[in-house]
């Protein structure tokens, strides 16, 4: 199994979303997990890791950068 990286994180499902859209356009595949110490049992939308392949880290990131605006990406 390949390792995991985190390369961004989102701030609500929504966000996380597009995130995942513009790493699938780069043929990134990617996966949600909830960040460390969010409350499982709480209704609120949770604070999301990005995560993709370790191998495909970089690419990952350039492709988020290229898409977004700088200030709307929280760095893990």
């Amino acid at each position: 199994m390949t390792r995991q990286v985190q390369v961004a994180a989102a701030g609500s499902v929504t966000e996380a979303e597009e995130l995942q859209s513009i790493l699938l356009a780069a043929g990134i595949e990617s996966a949600l997990e909830p960040s460390p110490g969010h409350d499982r049992e709480a209704h609120d939308d949770p604070a999301l890791r990005i995560l993709v392949a370790e191998s495909d880290v970089e690419a990952a990131r350039d492709a988020i950068e290229a898409l977004t605006e700088p200030d709307d990406i929280i760095e893990p």
